[in-house]
């Protein structure tokens, strides 16, 4: 998977788990946490799970900072 397929993919995620408050579109173009644009910690647990299930991979809630940054993570072996 691409690099910007990730990306999207993962903002489709963090708009899902946050029922429309950060929308695709925010998290892509976003240079701040996404906390900063609306995610709570529910939502933040929710994008974890989300994102460990569509990846199959383990992360920390420290690693969900933003769009980009799980991107790079996920693209790391």
């Amino acid at each position: 998977m691409s690099t910007d397929a990730i990306r999207l993919r993962v903002a489709e995620l963090v708009e899902r788990c946050t029922d429309g408050t950060v929308t695709v579109a925010d998290g892509l173009a976003a240079e701040v946490p996404l906390t900063a644009l609306g995610l709570d910690s529910l939502g933040l647990l929710r994008l974890l799970d989300a994102v460990e299930a569509e990846f199959g991979i383990e992360l920390d809630a420290g690693a969900l900072d933003s769009v980009s940054g799980i991107a790079e993570r996920l693209e790391r072996p």
